[in-house]
């Protein structure tokens, strides 16, 4: 059958901050020009800001630019950044660094601790009242092409489909948004921007993109043991000096702090569990006790992009472009990325809206957005991201103590302008090596104190999938679970997937391994899309609405 369709002059994929900050910019050019602009955006959450997970320290510095009066409009930016420590931690102890001995990028004068989430529905708020067009609860499935190759938007995914593949009675079909022009904001790894490097070849150019894992807890602390606008990070414990990890403690209003972990995905133990790295770390001594006498409220995961400047894709292809994390804009040294996603949102929107207006909106004749390119060479952005170019992979050179050294040097010594480029050499998925030739790693029972198991972490991030659904987590080939990933790596899957999604379960008597999908607990984090050793995963949207919903993280 046929799909419906509504046309717009700009469709864009995510209420992220770089699909939320490109959809207000192009409705305030309109209004300023005169020149009508429509545009919608898809949000696959149940809500804006529904699956947003981020630390988060925002640096203010693209929203002064998009809505300078935010303070008066009610932004949610409520905590500024008061205090900041940073620790090297062994098992046991820990050595404190002067945040003055850190160069000055690092420093966070003048941000604030927020909920990414919250600021992601305020903006949808500012939105909406500029005439956006937002639609949550719908997932963007499919990308829709011109015959020329050209794309002309996307289509929702089909809603009440059995597991079975089956209509069931309540059956919708999706619909496809055409748009002059497409902008892909999905996030990290985005199930369509995979797609797209595909379709167009935008990696032609450009290292293999690298990741993390971010694991991340909201908790409610002991009132006596709360900071408002402290922030702590470490490194170290318990990772080990080849392996890339670190933490954030930030202590928000109401006596709440987010506590979370990063995961370089690129680690070559296949023993090596994320989650349960990150339950360990909290049992550190200087960790355990702020958070003893606290309780824990909400739990997420999500990858983000951590390659930088090398592994940026080309940004544009014929009716469309890539902003925030589906590019990957992230800061590493700073640990920022929203900031970055948010002008990249800007400056897309603004090369739309002048090839819109010098074409007089004839779609046939829209050309590729090249002035996006050239206005983010020309950006903070792109400088911000050169200076920090050499930061994360001068780690897989050197190790911690080797990169700190290095990243000081060049940081602060040299301010990022170093006459050399290092490059990532190997996707994070090639980098396992056999389990046989790797130490197994025995991990501290959760306490249910400090530390937490899997299932009951998935359930208080409100994670939700209706049960009679296609599997969203399909298999290219399904004999390679076992055949492959349990025989040489020892089935990475059920470690490296923060949510119990991947399980290996046998007879009674040991025989018969097959892997079972939990995809009702799937988080979304895309970790398993990323690091399977065969690329065999292929992470695809599920019915819209679906996933977690996340309360102010």
């Amino acid at each position: 059958m046929e799909r419906e369709f509504m046309e717009y002059d700009v469709v864009i994929v995510g209420a992220g901050p770089a699909g939320l900050s490109a959809a207000i910019k192009l409705r305030q050019l309109s209004a300023e020009s005169g020149r009508e602009i429509s545009v919608c955006v898809l949000e696959k959450g149940s809500e804006v800001g529904a699956h947003i997970l981020s630390g988060a320290v925002l640096e203010p510095r693209a929203l002064d630019e998009l809505l300078p009066d935010w303070k008066e409009l009610g932004a949610p930016l409520n905590v500024p950044v008061v205090e900041e420590k940073f620790m090297i931690l062994s098992e046991k102890g820990k050595t404190s660094i002067p945040v003055s001995l850190l160069p000055p990028q690092l420093h966070n004068n003048g941000n604030y601790i927020v909920s990414l989430g919250n600021v992601c529905r305020w903006l949808g708020e500012q939105a909406e009242a500029l005439g956006v067009e937002i639609y949550p609860g719908f997932a963007a499935a499919e990308v829709v092409c011109h015959e020329n190759g050209r794309v002309k938007g996307v289509a929702t995914g089909d809603m009440g489909v059995g597991r079975d593949g089956e209509q069931k009675a309540g059956y919708q079909q999706g619909m496809e948004l055409h748009g002059k022009y497409t902008l892909f904001g999905e996030g990290c790894r985005g199930s369509l921007t995979k797609t797209l490097f595909e379709r167009f070849d935008l990696q032609a150019d450009s290292d293999p993109q690298t990741y993390g894992i971010g694991l991340k807890e909201l908790w409610q602390l002991d009132p006596e043991k709360h900071k408002q606008g402290s922030i702590v990070h470490t490194a170290g414990w318990p990772m080990n000096n080849s392996t890339w990890g670190g933490s954030f403690i930030y202590h928000l209003e109401d006596n709440q702090a987010y506590v979370g972990y990063v995961v370089g995905l690129d680690y070559d133990n296949p023993h090596l569990s994320p989650f349960e790295e990150f339950q360990r770390f909290k049992t550190h001594p200087a960790i355990r006790s702020m958070l003893e006498g606290g309780k824990r409220i909400s739990y997420g995961a999500r990858a983000l992009n951590e390659g930088g400047l090398q592994s940026l894709p080309r940004l544009v292809f014929p009716g469309g472009a890539l902003i925030g994390c589906s590019a990957g804009f992230l800061n590493v040294p700073k640990i920022k990325g929203s900031h970055n996603a948010m002008k990249s949102g800007m400056l897309a929107a603004e090369a739309a809206f002048e090839a819109l207006t010098a074409v007089g909106g004839e779609e046939a004749s829209a050309p590729v957005l090249d002035s996006y390119v050239t206005k983010f060479e020309g950006s903070w952005v792109y400088e911000e991201l050169y200076k920090a170019r050499n930061f994360r992979p001068a780690f897989n050179k050197w190790g911690l103590y080797g990169s700190m050294i290095y990243g000081g040097l060049d940081l602060k010594v040299l301010g990022g302008k170093a006459p050399w480029t290092f490059h990532y050499k190997h996707a994070d998925h090639e980098c396992l090596r056999p389990a046989s030739e790797m130490p197994k790693i025995e991990y501290p029972k959760p306490d249910g104190v400090v530390s937490f198991d899997r299932l009951s972490s998935v359930f208080i991030s409100n994670t939700n999938h209706e049960e009679d659904q296609p599997v969203h987590l399909t298999l290219k080939d399904a004999s390679v679970p076992v055949a492959h990933n349990l025989a040489l790596y020892d089935a990475p899957e059920q470690r490296f997937c923060p949510a119990g999604v991947y399980e290996i379960v046998r007879e009674d008597d040991g025989s018969n391994p097959r892997l079972q999908i939990n995809a009702q607990n799937c988080v979304h984090c895309k970790t398993c899309d990323i690091k399977d050793p065969t690329q065999n995963i292929n992470w695809v949207t599920p019915e819209g609405g679906g996933g977690p919903n996340y309360p102010n993280m």
